[in-house]
């Protein structure tokens, strides 16, 4: 049988691995100089740590892991003749690999809550799984990188983290990055005066698709969970609005003038805008989407969604505000903020654009060939006084043609290889030849270094 991988999975080269890291490494030094520090969580959760915090869409999306041993043995006959697949799994599996990075966030300060300071400034690289449908940009097992402050409630942390996103994609060469920003209190405005609150959830997560399935998709969707033809009627200024972001904050003030809840959402967008626009951003541009909703139900005010305008992938990014996320786990009345950066997409962005130029593959700088035990073991020394000094040396390991390790030495692109046989050792010298040049000349070990450096 022909080895394989799952579907939504992948391999990575050592090309492909460094082109991943030099994005980490972008990410990671902004997160840092934005004041965030790292913490780590397990792969996987409790079930119940996970299941029912994403809505009905996200909670079927979750990998399940089975119990050890006997996973049956809770598992009565009665359960399997009914083929209830909700209630056996219940019983079979007290496990999930996690969703995302959020909700065992929220998990992590409730846990740890007398060790932290508020407000809490945390981020978070690490894989998360989603048996989702897999397609372009899209997998099974991908990496977030995750930035959250909890323990405030002011909008200046919002105006830092649309600059954190503009930081980020500024220092990888992405232009014409639209940063989209919305807010559930306006959402939840529509929803109230189109007489629809208690559909609130159904509402968003169809309007969340419409850049996916059209207008008349979304109205198709709407129509599914009951909302009333009456009500979508209502909303078809939503589906017009144009102009600039201020415009379009102007419309949503007549849409919105008898919901309490919704003009407050427009007052929290106001000042982000005029916060941000004031204070500048390098390369990407910021826009009111009122269409964005990001079918996750723990944002609560303000949110985001960031796309690559050159590349059709959908978002790289997004986040929001959540007022009391760790309520879920006991722990009320802490307002939180963050976003998330789509590392494998903003990958597939970065290399399409062909913005990936100062990326090489980790490799010594020099190879010394081996012509034998005694003089491998010349070479070693000098190698161990090498890397001591932070040079990046390597000795080939099998006495071969010298046709052989050179050859090695050119496909690995390695600049310089060292020829040591008995005459360099008896004199402690080095031949060192340049293998971009072809130039060769004998040298002693601080001439070795010179070169090297």
């Amino acid at each position: 049988m022909k080895p394989s991988i799952p579907k939504g999975t992948r391999d990575f080269s050592a090309m492909e691995i460094a082109k991943r890291n030099y994005i980490f490494t972008s990410i990671k030094n902004n997160f840092e100089k934005f004041g965030f520090a790292p913490i780590e969580t397990p792969s996987f959760e409790n079930s119940e740590t996970l299941m029912g915090k994403y809505g009905e869409e996200g909670d079927r999306l979750i990998f399940k892991i089975l119990n050890s041993g006997d996973y049956l043995r809770k598992v009565t006959p009665e359960l399997l003749e009914e083929k209830n697949s909700t209630k056996i799994t219940s019983k079979i599996s007290e496990k999930a690999l996690r969703y995302d990075l959020t909700v065992p966030f929220a998990r992590y300060v409730v846990q740890h809550r007398n060790d932290l300071v508020f407000p809490f400034k945390r981020y978070q690289m690490q894989a998360v799984w989603r048996a989702d449908r897999p397609q372009k940009g899209r997998f099974r097992e991908f990496y977030q990188c995750d930035a959250d402050v909890v323990g405030s409630k002011s909008l200046w942390q919002e105006v830092s983290f649309v600059q954190l996103y503009d930081s980020v994609f500024y220092e990888l060469g992405l232009k014409d990055v639209s940063i989209k920003i919305n807010n559930r209190k306006i959402l939840a405005g529509i929803a109230e005066v189109i007489g629809e609150e208690d559909k609130l959830i159904d509402f968003t997560i169809a309007l969340d698709k419409l850049d996916k399935i059209g207008k008349e998709g979304v109205i198709a969707e709407l129509l599914k969970k009951e909302i009333t033809p009456e009500a979508i009627k209502k909303l078809e200024p939503l589906f017009n609005f144009k102009g600039d972001s201020l415009t379009k904050l102007a419309q949503l003030e007549k849409l919105l003038q008898n919901s309490d809840i919704g003009k407050k959402g427009i007052e929290e967008l106001y000042f982000v805008i005029d916060k941000v626009t004031k204070l500048g951003l390098k390369t990407a541009i910021l826009e009111v989407d009122i269409t964005l909703a990001r079918g996750l139900n723990y944002y609560t005010g303000v949110i985001l969604e960031v796309t690559a305008n050159q590349v059709a992938i959908g978002s790289i990014g997004g986040g929001g505000r959540y007022d009391d996320l760790t309520s879920i786990f006991g722990l009320k009345d802490l307002s939180g903020m963050g976003i998330s950066f789509g590392l494998d997409r903003i990958y597939l962005v970065l290399e399409e654009l062909e913005l990936f130029t100062k990326v090489v593959i980790p490799k010594p700088q020099v190879l010394f060939i081996n012509f034998g035990e005694n003089e491998a073991f010349y070479a070693m020394q000098t190698i161990k006084e090498l890397r001591d000094l932070e040079v990046r040396a390597e000795l080939y390991p099998d006495n071969a043609k010298m046709k052989k390790q050179m050859g090695y030495a050119d496909k690995r692109t390695i600049p310089f290889v060292v020829l040591a046989g008995e005459n360099e050792m008896k004199n402690k010298q080095f031949t060192l030849k340049n293998m971009i040049s072809g130039e060769q000349k004998l040298v002693n070990f601080k001439e070795l270094m010179e070169n090297l450096r």
